[in-house]
C-alpha cells in the first residue's frame, strides 16, 4: 500500500490546491497526494480541470465563487486582491485532515470542526514578501505597497489556521520561520526519475544548452539571453511561455532560439541532448535541475535558493555567485570545460525519487494526527 495512503487509513481526506491552471511543479506534488488518495474531494479556488491530469481532475471539486468571473484564466494574476475575500468562499467538505499544496491561498482554507490542517508549502505568498518589484516593476511596487502591506498581513493571520506545515527546502523553511513565526517539517518535492531517464546507448555530448523555464521577470531568463552574445559558438534554447516573451525575443542573438511550451514527451528529449541546463534565478526548490539530472546533464545555477539543495557542486553542477552577465558566462565556460559523469548526476537526481517522498510525508500526516 502507498505509505501516505496508510498513514490516513480510515481517516477523511480532503485536498487542496491555490489553482488550476496546468500541470507545473505544484501540480505534480499534488498529482502524487492525488493518487494516494483517489477519492478525496478537491478544494481550489478556481480552475479548468482539463488542463491538468486525470488523476486530480477526477475527483469532486469544490470552487470559489471566482470561478464564475467568465474567462477568468486570462487574467487572474491581475485579482490578487479578490483572492483573500475569495478564499472565504470555499466551502471545505468535513473531514479529518486538509492536506493543501499552497504558494498563495489554498493555505487559509477554513478546515470544519474537528479536522487537522497540514500545509505543503511551496513558498508564503512571494508577490507580497519577497519580489514585489521583479512582479510589478518598482513604481508600481511602490504603488502597490498599501496592497501587499494587507496582503502580508493576511498571509500571516490566516498561517494560523494551518495545524502544521511542511516545507518544500530548508530555504522556505527559513521564509515560513521568518515571515509566519512558525515551525515546519523538510521533505523535498520529487522528480519523476522512471519518466527522465538518460539517453539510450552512447550518451553524446549536447549540441546546445537549454532553459526550461516559466518567461517572467524573477526567473532571469534575460540574464542567460544576454550571456550567450558573449558566447557566440554555444547555442541556447528556451522552453517557456510568460509576459517576458517579447522582451527575450528583443534580447535573443541568433544563437538563442525560443521554442514555447513543449509536451513532456519533448522537454525530456530536449533534457537528454542538452549540453548543460542553466537555471539562472532564485527559486523556492526548482524541480526542473532535477529532471535535468535524471536525464544526466549537469546544471549551472544562481547559488542561491533552493537550487542550493538539489545541485551537487562539481559532481551534478556548477554554480555562479552573483546574477550578473558576466557571473553566468564565466560558469557556463566552465561547465563546457569540466568533465561530467553521467551516471554520477543521475545518482545524484535519485536521491528525490517518489518513495522517499511518499514516506516522509505519511510520518508528516501521521504526527498531524496525533496532535492535540
Amino acid at each position: 500500500m502507498n505509505p501516505l495512503t496508510r498513514a490516513a487509513a480510515g481517516r477523511r481526506v480532503v485536498l487542496g490546491h491555490d489553482w488550476l491552471t496546468g500541470m507545473r511543479g505544484g501540480e505534480r506534488v499534488l498529482e502524487l497526494h492525488c493518487e494516494a488518495f483517489p477519492e478525496a474531494p478537491l478544494a481550489v479556488l478556481f480552475g479548468e480541470p482539463e488542463r491538468v491530469s486525470a488523476a486530480i481532475r477526477n475527483r469532486p471539486l469544490v470552487t470559489s465563487q471566482m470561478q464564475r468571473i467568465p474567462g477568468l484564466l486570462r487574467y487572474y494574476r491581475y485579482l490578487l486582491p479578490l483572492m483573500p475575500s475569495a478564499s472565504r468562499t470555499v466551502r471545505v467538505p468535513p473531514g479529518d485532515l486538509l492536506l493543501t499544496t499552497s504558494h498563495c491561498v489554498a493555505k487559509a482554507f477554513r478546515k470544519t470542526p474537528g479536522m487537522r490542517h497540514l500545509c505543503y508549502c511551496f513558498t508564503p505568498m512571494r508577490y507580497a514578501w519577497l519580489f514585489s518589484r521583479e512582479y510589478l516593476g518598482p513604481v508600481r511596487a511602490r504603488l502597490a505597497e498599501p496592497l501587499l502591506a494587507y496582503l502580508r498581513h493576511w498571509d500571516r493571520k490566516t498561517s494560523a489556521g494551518v495545524d502544521r506545515f511542511v516545507a518544500i527546502s530548508h530555504h522556505v523553511q527559513d521564509r515560513i520561520s521568518r515571515f509566519y513565526g512558525r515551525e515546519s517539517d523538510v521533505v523535498y518535492p520529487t522528480v519523476d526519475t522512471d519518466a527522465f531517464t538518460p539517453m539510450p546507448g552512447v550518451l553524446r555530448d549536447g549540441s546546445y544548452d537549454l532553459i526550461v523555464s516559466a518567461l517572467v521577470p524573477y526567473k532571469r531568463v534575460d540574464l542567460a539571453v544576454e550571456a550567450y552574445r558573449r558566447l557566440p559558438g554555444r547555442t541556447l534554447k528556451i522552453v517557456g511561455a510568460g509576459t517576458e516573451t517579447a522582451h527575450l525575443r528583443a534580447l535573443a542573438g541568433d544563437n538563442v532560439e525560443l521554442l514555447g511550451w513543449r509536451s513532456d514527451d519533448e522537454v525530456r528529449e530536449l533534457y537528454r541532448n542538452c549540453s548543460m541546463l542553466l537555471f539562472p534565478g532564485e527559486e523556492d526548490f526548482g524541480i526542473v535541475p532535477l529532471e535535468a539530472m535524471a536525464c544526466g546533464r549537469p546544471v549551472v545555477a544562481f547559488r542561491r535558493g533552493g537550487a542550493t539543495e538539489t545541485v551537487a557542486e562539481n559532481v551534478s553542477g556548477l554554480f555562479f555567485d552573483e546574477q550578473s552577465v558576466e557571473s553566468l558566462a564565466e560558469a557556463i565556460a566552465r561547465a563546457a570545460d569540466a568533465t561530467w559523469n553521467p551516471g554520477d548526476i543521475r545518482a545524484h537526481a535519485e536521491k528525490f525519487g517518489v518513495r522517499r517522498f511518499l514516506a516522509q510525508m505519511a510520518e508528516c500526516v501521521e504526527r498531524t494526527l496525533e496532535q492535540k
